[in-house]
C-alpha cells in the first residue's frame, strides 16, 4: 500500500501522458481522465482529513487504475510514458493487484475492455 501511495505522483504523470496519446482508445481515455480528476479532487467518498482511512478511496482508485491499465492496455505504451524503470512498474503492479482484487473483474473489464 505504501508503494502505491508513493507512486501516485508518477501515476498522475502517466495518466496525463496516456490521455494525450492518440494510440489509446477513447473509452480508456475517458476512464483515465475521470480517475485523474477524482485523485486530484479534494472531494472524496472518504474525506482525506480522517487519519489513515481518508486515503483508502484514493488508494483503491489508484489500484484499480494500475491493475486495469496493466491488464488491458498495451504494456509498451505504458512503459513509453512511465517515469520510472520497468521493475518499479512491476512492483507497483503487484501492490495494485493485491488491492484491486476487491474490485470485481467484470467492473474492471467494463472500464478497460475497449482499451
Amino acid at each position: 500500500m505504501k508503494e502505491l501511495l508513493k507512486a501516485l505522483p508518477k501515476l498522475m504523470r502517466l495518466i496525463a501522458s496516456l490521455v494525450r496519446d492518440p494510440m489509446l482508445p477513447r473509452a480508456a481515455k475517458v476512464a483515465l481522465a475521470a480517475a485523474m480528476v477524482y485523485l486530484a479532487s479534494p472531494i472524496d467518498l472518504i474525506p482525506d482529513f480522517i487519519p489513515v482511512v481518508g486515503y483508502l478511496d484514493d488508494l483503491m482508485v489508484a489500484a484499480l487504475l494500475v491493475d486495469g491499465l496493466l491488464n488491458w492496455v498495451d504494456r509498451g505504451l505504458i512503459l513509453k510514458y512511465w517515469p520510472g524503470s520497468a521493475d518499479s512498474l512491476e512492483r507497483l503492479a503487484r501492490a495494485a493487484r493485491l488491492l484491486a482484487v476487491w474490485v470485481p473483474r467484470r467492473i474492471k473489464a467494463r472500464i478497460f475492455a475497449r482499451a
